[in-house]
């Protein structure tokens, strides 16, 4: 209420509390207007009460809500990023599952799986591009005497030796994995025979002069081979078959040499 409206009510007041005016023909009317207009102020003050409290409990509701809900956000996201870290530590633990799964554990070069699935793209890609590539098969001659000699332990410390100067030797898009024992796989991208020739020649001489630190008088390495080409739409494990027919031949004729596949 205005200080105006509080000042008229105040004088209305005072009016009908004189008694000179008591028998004024208005008096009474101007006393049940009067008395009306405080009933409807009271009445009003109650709603305005009521209306405050109802906004005051509104607002305490709508605080606690939004408490509530923000404790639920920062739940979710705290959730989400646990989730998000289980998700990051299950993929790099099946990373690390199908990297162990597909490398040799000894050496740590491609196992027989891998090659199988590099294969597989390696062909893949030769037909879309139109471009020649090459397999060579290199296997170490009488490993076995090197086992029986100096250890078993010992014959694996020469793999890996072996192993490491052959990955080194290739170019980036080479690919060389172990095919089992002591016979290694050499996948040669956009190489025909002759350019593969050259490339398994100069890789097997230099196998011949790596000092496998087995001891001062220790047996240098001789490695028999086979290079053989992708043919069009042949499936590499045919390919395989034919390398593999040539390294057979280059055993049985005394190995240390070099043959190319039918």
């Amino acid at each position: 209420m205005s200080t105006r409206d509080r000042a008229l009510l105040d004088e209305v007041e005072t009016l009908l509390a004189m008694e000179a005016h008591r028998d004024h023909p208005l008096h009474s009317a101007l006393s049940r207007l009067y008395h009306r207009h405080l009933e409807q102020r009271d009445r009003l003050e109650r709603l305005v009460n009521i209306a405050d409290g109802f906004q005051q409990s509104a607002q305490q509701d709508l605080h606690q809500t939004r408490h509530q809900l923000d404790r639920q956000l920062r739940r979710q996201r705290k959730l989400s990023r646990i989730a998000d870290r289980y998700q990051d530590l299950l993929h790099e633990r099946n990373q690390a599952l199908e990297d162990a799964s597909s490398r040799d554990p000894l050496t740590g070069l491609a196992n027989r799986r891998r090659i199988n699935r590099q294969l597989k793209r390696t062909i893949a890609e030769s037909e879309r591009r139109g471009r020649p590539f090459s397999l060579a098969m290199v296997d170490i001659d009488h490993f076995k005497r090197i086992n029986d000699r100096y250890g078993h332990a010992a014959g694996d410390r020469a793999l890996i030796v072996l192993a490491q100067a052959l990955e080194s030797a290739l170019r980036v898009d080479d690919f060389c994995g172990r095919w089992g024992g002591e016979e290694f796989l050499v996948v040669l991208p956009n190489t025909d025979l002759v350019q593969a020739e050259s490339m398994v020649t100069r890789l097997c001489d230099r196998l011949r002069d790596l000092d496998l630190g087995l001891a001062p008088d220790g047996p240098r390495v001789t490695a028999s081979g086979f290079i053989t080409e992708h043919r069009p739409r042949e499936d590499y494990r045919d390919t395989i078959r034919r390398a593999d027919r040539a390294l057979l031949s280059a055993k049985r004729d005394g190995r240390d040499r070099l043959y190319q596949a039918e």
